[in-house]
């Protein structure tokens, strides 16, 4: 399970949003994320809010969909009432967990409520993670007639003692065949991948990148690992038991993907992700790039609409009992001031292809920038032109890019 909630104020029993969260709503696109927090197994790498059955304590996978809906439900109220105009959702996102470890019947009536209390835009993207080993070629044929346009596959890896490290349990050889039974039924396909886990070679990485490319998906994702507290993987490492990723082996590896997906005729578009042309990157992902608005339905989910985040109860039986009793399933939340919402808008739009407009910045991050032209971090020529993007060598430090962005007596200009 995942660590602690944030810290925050306690959320309004009601859910109702300050007057502040309305402000320039008709400008912002609005996206809607479910997360379905099941998992057949915990991966050792993993702290995301996720529960396998011996973990969840009573709740039964097969009453949630019905509790999600009166989260969807409640929130097209609760959005009303606090004077958020109306929105239909551009995007949908399906994320855990293992959402295909529901029936399909269970996520095709999840977002037929959302389509029913928010509306869905003529061009929606609705997407769902899927583990390789939890769908079939029935169950994708039934997601894109129930509405879904693309999947997301957590292949991780192509190397089978790597997929071991992190407790994956599909077996590669099924990655080529989900791909072609989702392509059959017209749904765009993501696949994602992890590097640097530990053991994982510069040429276990290649082969890996390899197949990805041989099955030619539309979208993908490369994400170095991180150890996390608290995990198996973090456990094992202290032990001794596996060696700590190596920052110099896993930019080494950023390189040869990234070389790999160009040659391919992808383009990146944020610093771990790669489409095949603009139509295909993932609008979700954008919309939280970009700072829109989103609500997150489930235990432990996150939303955010016009500055304001809150946070749901983290585990499902919690979660549940709020919902019984007509009570807004957020447990916290918090307003972000200016200074926050600058950070977070100077971190989020510099990691992304369009980057940021330098006369945005405030004085410090504007006096950055001909350094970290200077330091070949960020594209000089379009620098010049009036926008941050970052080089490959801004991409593998987009930390330190944006602490000089943001280094003190940035606030003062």
């Amino acid at each position: 399970m995942a660590g602690a909630l944030p810290l925050g104020d306690p959320a309004p029993a009601d859910g109702m949003l300050p007057s502040t969260a309305a402000a320039g709503a008709a400008a912002r696109a609005f996206g809607v994320y479910v997360h379905v927090p099941f998992c057949r197994v915990r991966c050792g790498y993993c702290d995301f809010n996720t529960y396998t059955a011996d973990e969840l304590r009573g709740v039964r996978r097969s009453e949630y969909a019905g509790q999600a809906i009166d989260e969807i439900r409640m929130s097209r109220r609760v959005l009303e009432a606090s004077g958020v105009p109306a929105r239909e959702a551009s995007t949908v996102f399906f994320g855990g967990g293992t959402p295909t470890l529901l029936p399909v019947h269970d996520l095709v009536a999840m977002l037929a409520a959302i389509r029913e209390e928010h509306g869905l835009a003529a061009n929606a993207e609705v997407t769902t993670e899927a583990n390789p080993d939890s769908v079939d070629r029935d169950d994708l044929a039934r997601l894109a007639e129930g509405g879904f346009t693309r999947v997301s596959f957590g292949m991780q890896s192509a190397v089978p003692h790597v997929l071991a490290t992190l407790d994956r349990t599909h077996d590669p050889d099924r990655v080529p065949h989900v791909v072609e039974w989702a392509r059959e039924t017209g749904l765009d396909v993501s696949l994602d991948l992890i590097y640097g886990t530990p053991g994982e070679s510069l040429d276990d990485w290649r082969l890996s990148v390899e197949q990805v490319l041989a099955c030619r998906p539309d979208h993908v994702s490369a994400y170095a690992l991180i150890v996390e507290d608290g995990t198996k993987l973090a456990r094992q490492i202290r032990r001794g038991e596996v060696a700590e990723p190596s920052d110099d082996l896993e930019a080494d590896m950023y390189e040869l993907a990234d070389d790999a997906f160009a040659a391919a005729g992808y383009d990146w578009y944020e610093v771990s992700n790669w489409a095949s042309d603009d139509r295909h990157r993932s609008r979700h992902n954008l919309g939280y790039w970009r700072g829109d608005d989103w609500w997150g339905v489930g235990p432990g989910a996150h939303s955010h609409v016009g500055g304001v985040r809150w946070w749901n109860a983290k585990h499902p039986a919690a979660y549940a009992d709020r919902l019984a009793a007509g009570d807004s399933p957020a447990v916290g939340r918090e307003t972000l001031d200016e200074a926050t919402r600058e950070t977070e808008r100077v971190l989020l739009l510099s990691r992304i292809r369009e980057g940021i407009a330098v006369d945005s910045l405030h004085a410090g991050g504007r006096h950055a920038v001909a350094a970290l032209m200077a330091d070949g971090l960020v594209e000089a020529r379009t620098a010049l032109a009036g926008r941050l993007v970052l080089t490959r060598r801004g991409r593998l430090l987009a930390d330190a890019v944006v602490r000089r962005l943001l280094e003190p007596g940035d606030l003062e200009g």
